[in-house]
C-alpha cells in the first residue's frame, strides 16, 4: 500500500501536473493534488506483529513536577548576587562592543544598582546617565587643570616681575600676609564658637523619599557648598542637619562626598526631628510657597530650609510638611524689592544661606537679594522700600483728610477752655 502511494506521489509530481500546468485551472488543480498526497503519511508496514515496538505511557504529572524542579534549580544556581553582578558585568561589556554609550569605569556600587535594576531599559538610562557623568566629569578636569597651568604660569610672571622690582624697591615686611593654615584655624575657631553660642540654622533632611537619585545628588553638592559658605563667613550660623536618617541615602552620600573629613565638622547631625530639640513657637519655616512674608531677619529664631531639589514641580511639598507639624512660616519677599520676570520663586540651599548671611550681619535686604540670579529678575525697584523718603511718600499718601465738620457745643467749650488757659 506504501508503495503504491509513492509512486502515485511521484507519477503526478512529473505526470499530471506538467499537463494542467498549462491551462486556466492549473492551480486549482495543482494545490488539490498537492493536499491531498501531502496528507497521506507513510504507513510502515510490520510483517510480523510481535516485532511492533511497545508504546510507553508518560504521566504528565511527573513530567511538570521534574521540569519545574529543574528550573527551579537554575534560578537558585543564579540567584546568588556573584552571578547576578558577573552577568551584569559581561552585559556591559557587550553593550561597549556594540558601542552604546557605556561609561569607561564603573564603581561596584553603581553595579549594585544596575543589577538590581527592573528591566533592561531602566539599565540602558543608568548607563547613559553614567556615561554623561564621566563625561562631564572629564571636561571638567581638563578644564581644571587648563586653569592650574594658566595660573602657575601667571605665579611665574609674578615671581619674574617681583625678583625684578626688589632689587630696585624696599620689601614692606610690617604686616605679613596670612596664610591658609592660619585662615583655616581662624574659621575653625568661629566655627566653634557658633556650636556654643551661635543661632542654630536647620537643613530638614526629611525629603530624601520625594527626590530621583539625580535631584539628591545635586541637594547634596549644595548642602556641601553651603556648608563652605558658614564655615567661612564671619559670624556663622550653627548649623543642624536634621531627620538625618543612619545608613540613608543622604548619610552614604555625604560620607562619599567627605569621607575622613565627615568626623571633623563642626556641626550637628541627628535623627531626631527639629520639633524635638527646639521649642515650636521659636522655629520658622522657609518656603516660597507660604502666606507670610518675611519683612525683617530675627535674631531670636530658628530658621527651618528644606533640604529639598524640586525639578519635577512637585507643588507645597515643604510647605504641607510645616503645616502638618504645626510651625510658622515665611518667605522672602521677592515681588517687594525685585522686578520679577520668569521662573519660580525656589532658591538653591547656598542662596538661602548667603542670604540669611548677610541679613544677619547687615541687615539690608537689597545687600543680601543680590544673590538671587539675575536670570530670574530684570533688577531691583527704583525706590528703596527701607528708605525713609519711601516710607514718608507713602505715609503722605495714606493719610486721610477728614472733610470740615460742624464742632459739637461741648467741643467748642472745650476749645475756648483751651484758649483761655
Amino acid at each position: 500500500m506504501s508503495t503504491c502511494l509513492m509512486f502515485l506521489r511521484h507519477f503526478a509530481r512529473r505526470a499530471v501536473v506538467p499537463i494542467y500546468f498549462h491551462k486556466k485551472r492549473a492551480g486549482l488543480y495543482f494545490t488539490i493534488l498537492h493536499r491531498h498526497l501531502s496528507s497521506k503519511t507513510p504507513v510502515l508496514f510490520y510483517p510480523n506483529k510481535g516485532n511492533i515496538p511497545s508504546i510507553e505511557k508518560i504521566d504528565l504529572d511527573e513530567w511538570k513536577t521534574t521540569m519545574k524542579s529543574s528550573k527551579s534549580e537554575e534560578r537558585s544556581s543564579l540567584t546568588t548576587s556573584d552571578d547576578i553582578l558577573t552577568a551584569t558585568r559581561e552585559w556591559i561589556e557587550m553593550c561597549r562592543l556594540l558601542n552604546r554609550e557605556v561609561p569607561e569605569h564603573i564603581s561596584d556600587q553603581d553595579l549594585k544598582i544596575i543589577a538590581e535594576c527592573s528591566s533592561k531599559k531602566s539599565k540602558k538610562k543608568k548607563l547613559k546617565f553614567l556615561c554623561i557623568k564621566e563625561r562631564h566629569k572629564k571636561i571638567k578636569k581638563e578644564k581644571q587643570e587648563r586653569k592650574r597651568a594658566e595660573r602657575e604660569e601667571a605665579e611665574k610672571q609674578k615671581l619674574g616681575n617681583a625678583e625684578e622690582s626688589e632689587k630696585t624697591e624696599m620689601k614692606n615686611t610690617y604686616l605679613l600676609p596670612l596664610n591658609d593654615r592660619a585662615l583655616k584655624a581662624e574659621w575653625d575657631w568661629k566655627n566653634a564658637q557658633a556650636m556654643m553660642f551661635g543661632q542654630p540654622l536647620v537643613f530638614d533632611m526629611a525629603y530624601e523619599n520625594f527626590m530621583p537619585e539625580r535631584d539628591l545628588k545635586n541637594t547634596v553638592c549644595q548642602l556641601l557648598e553651603s556648608e563652605g559658605v558658614n564655615r567661612r563667613n564671619i559670624d556663622p550660623f550653627h548649623i543642624y542637619f536634621c531627620n538625618l536618617k543612619v545608613d540613608g541615602v543622604y548619610q552614604k552620600e555625604l560620607l562619599n562626598r567627605y569621607k575622613e573629613k565627615w568626623d571633623k565638622l563642626l556641626l550637628t547631625t541627628t535623627e531626631k526631628s527639629h520639633i524635638d530639640i527646639f521649642p515650636r513657637k521659636n522655629l520658622i519655616y522657609l518656603t516660597a510657597d507660604s502666606p507670610n512674608v518675611m519683612t525683617t531677619f530675627r535674631h531670636d529664631k530658628i530658621y527651618i530650609i528644606g533640604s529639598f531639589v524640586d525639578k519635577c514641580l512637585q507643588p507645597r511639598v515643604s510647605y504641607a510638611n510645616a503645616k502638618r507639624l504645626n510651625l510658622a512660616s515665611e518667605r522672602l519677599p521677592l515681588d517687594k524689592y525685585l522686578q520679577w520676570e520668569i521662573g519660580s520663586k525656589n532658591l538653591t540651599l547656598d542662596q538661602m544661606i548667603r542670604i540669611l548671611l548677610t541679613l544677619k550681619n547687615t541687615g539690608d535686604w537689597e545687600e543680601a537679594l543680590k544673590f538671587v540670579p539675575r536670570r530670574k529678575h530684570s533688577g531691583f525697584h527704583n525706590v528703596s522700600i527701607n528708605s525713609k523718603l519711601f516710607v514718608k511718600a507713602v505715609q503722605n499718601k495714606l493719610e486721610i483728610k477728614k472733610p470740615f465738620q460742624k464742632l459739637s457745643p461741648t467741643a467748642l467749650s472745650r476749645e475756648q477752655w483751651w484758649k483761655d488757659e
